[in-house]
């Protein structure tokens, strides 16, 4: 954490987050361009980014894009700062910038995924895997209550993948196995269907892609790569994937999820 507040503490690289939450998926020229400085001055700031996991990179080509990544911000909020009283939070103010949505200046998607998220996990790439593809396991971090959500499939590229409450007896999402590679690589489309509370959904599905890295030491580096046509969900997609990523991190090291 203290290299997350450090990062944040600086106007210019808050500022670097701030175009990355505007727009997404931004080439180191862009970023220059958009802020008015030097290669140099932003290179340097986006290393101290990245050391701090705030800021994930993608490569298409020979450009590295740069996408915000929540994930960090949201481990601070569940597991230190809601501990303190709302009053005490003034000085923190700003991450809370980094949580919200970008507002995009046009609907011209980036190159790349529309998110990439970065989180580090004490476990094994095997439990990793089994924690996302077990549904026993993925109702105990994706949602909890009434909301928890089982990730059904038998992981079979072209098979079938859905999503259903807990307790209910149909699925409310559904899509498709793209690439199953256990336990390095995951990619998967899903996308609403209609259900009693939802009888006309979007019909269109978003892909979701996930890396798992051993990193030499006792930690995997879990990247998940998320592209979504729905320009009005993007919002609470992005919220969403910090929250349960951030859940699926606590329970794997602790061995319970974060408090309802």
């Amino acid at each position: 954490m203290d290299q997350v507040l450090k990062a944040l503490g600086d106007a210019t690289r808050r500022r670097v987050l701030d175009r990355l939450r505007e727009r997404n998926g931004q080439t180191l020229k862009g970023l220059c361009e958009d802020l008015d400085m030097t290669r140099q001055a932003v290179s340097k700031h986006l290393a101290v980014l990245e050391g701090a996991h705030l800021v994930s990179t993608v490569r298409r080509g020979r450009e590295k894009l740069h996408y915000l990544n929540p994930v960090p911000i949201q481990l601070i909020h569940e597991r230190w700062i809601s501990q303190y009283e709302h009053a005490r939070l003034g000085a923190l103010t700003s991450l809370k910038s980094a949580l919200e949505e970008r507002t995009m200046t046009d609907d011209t998607p980036p190159p790349g995924p529309d998110f990439v998220y970065t989180i580090y996990i004490a476990t094994t790439r095997e439990e990793l895997w089994k924690a996302l593809t077990d549904p026993e396991f993925t109702r105990r971090w994706w949602g909890s209550g009434e909301g928890a959500v089982a990730v059904e499939s038998d992981w079979q590229p072209g098979s079938p993948v859905t999503h259903r409450f807990a307790g209910a007896d149909a699925p409310f999402m559904r899509g498709e196995v793209i690439d199953a590679d256990p336990p390095s690589r995951l990619t998967y489309t899903v996308g609403f269907i209609p259900t009693p509370d939802n009888p006309t959904p979007d019909p269109r599905s978003a892909t979701a892609d996930f890396h798992l890295e051993e990193t030499g030491g006792a930690q995997v580096k879990l990247t998940v790569h998320s592209t979504d046509p729905r320009t009005d969900m993007r919002q609470q997609v992005n919220e969403g994937w910090a929250v349960v990523l951030s859940n699926l991190k606590t329970l794997l090291e602790t061995g319970h999820p974060m408090p309802e």
